[in-house]
């Protein structure tokens, strides 16, 4: 298994962390069998999340450029039309992938093309299936440029557990389907917005893989 490099720092001080605990436990607490057992428990079991939430397991991408790729691993909770304020400023159609802290927190772009707007915004960290997260929470908004003229707006959200949205792209970008955009750490949401109209190939609640499940088809 591959560790993501956005882990390196997390999983070092979790390390530490652990160091420091079981060794205050075997000093203090030598006789108390029992305890220093639990807190071995413990000190594994957080390893082992820690470390799985930074995994970045090998796969075959789907490539197609007549296709939406998912920007990330999780489940649909969204698939409605809605007005889109920051950049579009009118109706499109939405798809929410939200990830859960066991789930791939990589980000990929959904299709090729060149990026014509980047922001970040500071904000709360509301629930990520709060609806207000979308307008509210700490964000990203990307929007890449098919060759064929068409925009995608995809935008990271931070979520209750989430400290810190991480991107790899700025305007002017030509970026390529299904490679890494970013990372979002411990818990948090993608949202997708496109064009009125575009076919859809997602269910409400269906999981999904990032890089490689279809979202839609572009027209």
């Amino acid at each position: 298994m591959t560790i993501h490099k956005e882990g390196y720092t997390t999983i070092a001080i979790s390390l530490i962390f652990i160091f420091i605990i079981n060794a205050v436990i075997d000093y203090k607490f030598a006789d108390i069998t029992w305890l220093r057992w639990l807190v071995y428990i413990f000190s594994a079991l957080l390893f082992l999340t820690v470390l799985q939430f930074f995994r970045d397991p090998r796969r075959n991408f789907t490539m197609h450029n007549n296709q939406i790729i998912c920007p990330a691993d999780g489940k649909v909770v969204v698939i409605e039309e809605t007005e889109e304020g920051e950049y579009f400023k009118d109706k499109r159609l939405q798809v929410s992938i939200f990830m859960s802290p066991v789930n791939v927190h990589i980000n990929r772009n959904p299709i090729s093309g060149v990026v014509r707007f980047f922001k970040y915004h500071p904000g709360k960290y509301l629930a990520a299936w709060n609806p207000k997260s979308s307008t509210e929470n700490e964000r990203t908004t990307v929007v890449v440029e098919h060759e064929n003229g068409t925009p995608v707006l995809f935008r990271q959200i931070a979520g209750a557990l989430a400290r810190r949205i991480v991107w790899y792209v700025k305007e002017g970008d030509a970026v390529e389907q299904s490679k890494e955009f970013g990372f979002i750490k411990f818990g948090s949401r993608v949202d997708v917005f496109l064009p009125i109209g575009t076919k859809v190939n997602l269910e409400l609640n269906q999981v999904v893989k990032g890089g490689i499940t279809v979202l839609g088809e572009l027209s």
